[in-house]
């Protein structure tokens, strides 16, 4: 690679880093693996940047290339560690604020959902991609993209559902 397509890539991926991370930890529910995650993303798309045209389509393609990384790695389980709950003998000194309950709530729903329907659910609400470009980014379908965004949001109004967190504002919420 080029001396300054090397430069260019560097630069692109300092400034995606943190927004590829955000995207990458909603869909895994671990900041250490959404790490890990955008940094396969990112060596996919370093293998590819001589390739790439830069027409302003390239976090497209590194967003493409993280859900891929996080999709994959939940296909290819190399380990038989489960994730458990959190250890509820250990109490807190700290005052547990309302949006915090409700960032919690909204994370655990998240993680149950399937890993498609949760890449979904991330690219559209939260990354808000329309339906052709999260199409794109999933490799998938727009058809498919709007049924496992139906059945995620049914779902997640299910788990919600008389819970004691009620409604979940988005308006003005501070960014993931």
């Amino acid at each position: 690679m080029k001396a300054a397509d090397e430069a260019a890539f560097v630069d692109f991926a300092l400034a995606a880093r943190p927004r590829l991370r955000s995207t990458a930890y909603l869909m895994c529910g671990d900041w250490h693996l959404a790490s890990d995650h955008v940094q396969e993303g990112l060596v996919r798309v370093y293998a590819a940047w001589p390739r790439l045209t830069r027409n302003g389509g390239e976090l497209a393609y590194a967003r493409k290339a993280v859900v891929s990384a996080v999709l994959d790695a939940r296909r290819k389980r190399s380990s038989g560690e489960i994730p458990t709950e959190s250890d509820t003998s250990r109490s807190s000194e700290q005052d547990v604020a309302a949006s915090v309950t409700a960032r919690a709530a909204l994370m655990a729903a998240l993680r149950d959902l399937p890993p498609r329907q949760r890449a979904c659910v991330v690219l559209r609400y939260f990354e808000d991609l329309d339906v052709a470009a999260t199409a794109a980014a999933l490799g998938c379908s727009q058809g498919t993209v709007k049924s496992q965004t139906s059945k995620a949001l049914a779902s997640l109004r299910s788990m919600f559902d008389g819970s004691s967190v009620g409604e979940l504002v988005t308006e003005g919420a501070t960014p993931w």
